[in-house]
């Protein structure tokens, strides 16, 4: 065994190591502890200097170096003069199961590097969700990580990283491994125009990738939607009207059904009309200010009277299907995004209320937009009850601590990435399914697509490492290239 470290004291939280000389232990690297056929896997949380000389020794003799007085050192300098780490104990692996430890090592216990063969209780579903490869420090084994999709992704995900961390890098990952499978139909709402030129290289793109942009490019659908398409909650939470405007849009709604927003915009509130308009008992001030706010929010031309009258019906039966379907939004204002975001989410939302159907995830960028103190918006409504419905997120954020304490609590699975505000790692760190408390600066010393998955499926918090899209991609190509 090559042997890393050595107890030498602490207690269960808390374990104290002594680093082997020439040997260098890394914080978030996982270690291992034999006990017979059990092993204790021990996480590197803090790293500190140790020593047998008294530290007013220790700075004379540093004095004596510095100014070039003595060129002598320590005697058996190795022996006098070490590195000591933190650890603490996350997984008892006995007969193939891990289970959380409730003892502490043996004493004095040697202490070796992970390997993959330690990491044999991690399972491999029927229906998987790809989470990177297992990480050890900084480095990354041969083992990935496959968490169970059908219970990750209905219980919400998020992605918490700052900026330049991998968030985007990530997520095409994960999204390019869904298109291996159709167990699942993703709904990606693309602000940046990011993901469907990556996913267009899957080997399944042709049967399994949806894409629909203003002005689409090869192999996209044009993204018109018709104005019957619109209900009056579809601007909930998104577009803000005054308790007199919800009024008359209701009123319309009541009166004309599906042809409301129409005949609202069309209104012409001249003299000649003023006895049809004041029959429905509604102020021309409100009807004026709620025509101006409606025709902001739709005045992108994705927004019709003619065209577009089967998207959303469209959208909905890839869905079904197990296609990931990505909706650009990048040449259109936040708020239109948003409503369009609103109208597929509440069509995939209210569908799932009225039966069983295929697992659905909605993927949606800088959260803290829709996922907000006080939002009652569709979005914040599957966040709190979507589980129920098998309608799942993946919420993308750089500012976790602006998503309300009870979001962030129903998000059973996060995937933190690096994130240097210390507010922002507070917050992700007191709702982790598992504690964190002590990781606060393996967090913000993790590199460009290194991550901890802390979840309540995880039998401990695990750290990994995802590769770089571009390989994940080419190798891909240069396996279906293999068995075609």
């Amino acid at each position: 065994m090559n042997v890393v470290a050595q107890i030498v004291g602490g207690q269960h939280a808390d374990i104290l190591l002594r680093q082997k000389s020439g040997e260098d232990l890394e914080l978030g690297e996982l270690l291992v502890a034999e006990n017979g056929s059990a092993k204790i896997l021990l996480q590197v949380f803090d790293l500190l200097y140790g020593s047998q000389i008294q530290p007013e020794a220790l700075q004379w003799a540093s004095g004596l170096q510095l100014e070039d007085v003595s060129k002598s050192g320590f005697m058996e300098e190795q022996l006098r003069n070490y590195v000591l780490a933190k650890v603490k104990a996350v997984a008892h692996v006995k007969n193939g199961v891990a289970v959380t430890p409730k003892t502490l090592p043996r004493f004095f216990s040697s202490l070796r590097r992970l390997e993959n063969e330690d990491l044999a209780f991690l399972e491999n579903p029927e229906k998987p969700l790809y989470a990177g490869n297992v990480r050890c420090g900084s480095r990354c084994l041969d083992k990935a990580v496959f968490l169970d999709g059908t219970q990750v992704l209905p219980t919400h995900v998020l992605v918490a990283a700052g900026t330049g961390k991998g968030k985007s890098n990530l997520v095409k990952c994960l999204l390019y491994r869904l298109l291996d499978s159709n167990y699942c139909g993703v709904l990606v709402l693309d602000p940046h125009n990011e993901y469907a030129d990556a996913l267009r290289s899957h080997p399944h793109a042709g049967k399994q990738l949806v894409s629909y942009s203003p002005k689409p490019g090869r192999g996209g659908i044009t993204l018109r939607i018709n104005y019957k398409s619109l209900k009056p909650w579809h601007f909930s939470g998104i577009v803000s009207f005054t308790e007199a405007q919800n009024e008359t849009i209701w009123t319309y709604y009541k009166e004309f059904k599906n042809d409301w927003l129409t005949e609202i915009l069309a209104e012409d509130i001249s003299e000649k009309l003023q006895p049809r308009f004041e029959r429905r008992a509604l102020k021309e001030e409100t009807l004026r200010v709620l025509q101006r706010k409606l025709e902001l929010a739709l005045r992108n031309s994705v927004f019709s009277t003619e065209g577009g009258k089967t998207t959303v019906a469209d959208i909905a039966h890839a869905l079904d299907d197990g296609k990931v379907v990505v909706i650009d939004t990048s040449g259109v204002s936040s708020d239109t995004e948003l409503l369009i975001g609103s109208i597929l989410a509440n069509d995939v939302f209210e569908k799932a209320k009225q039966g069983p159907g295929k697992l659905k995830s909605i993927v949606i960028e800088e959260a803290p937009r829709v996922l907000r103190e006080g939002s009652s918006n569709v979005f914040s409504s599957i966040a709190r009850e979507g589980r129920k419905f098998s309608v799942g997120l993946i919420a993308i954020t750089q500012l976790a601590s602006l998503i309300p304490r009870e979001v962030l609590a129903n998000m059973n699975t996060k995937i933190i990435l690096g994130n240097e505000m210390r507010a922002e790692r507070e917050a992700i760190i007191g709702s982790a399914a598992q504690d964190l408390s002590d990781d606060s600066k393996t967090i913000a010393g993790l590199d460009k697509g290194e991550a901890i998955i802390s979840s309540v499926y995880t039998k401990f918090a695990l750290p990994v490492q995802f590769p770089k899209f571009e390989d994940v991609a080419k190798k891909a190509a240069g396996t279906q290239k293999r068995f075609t």
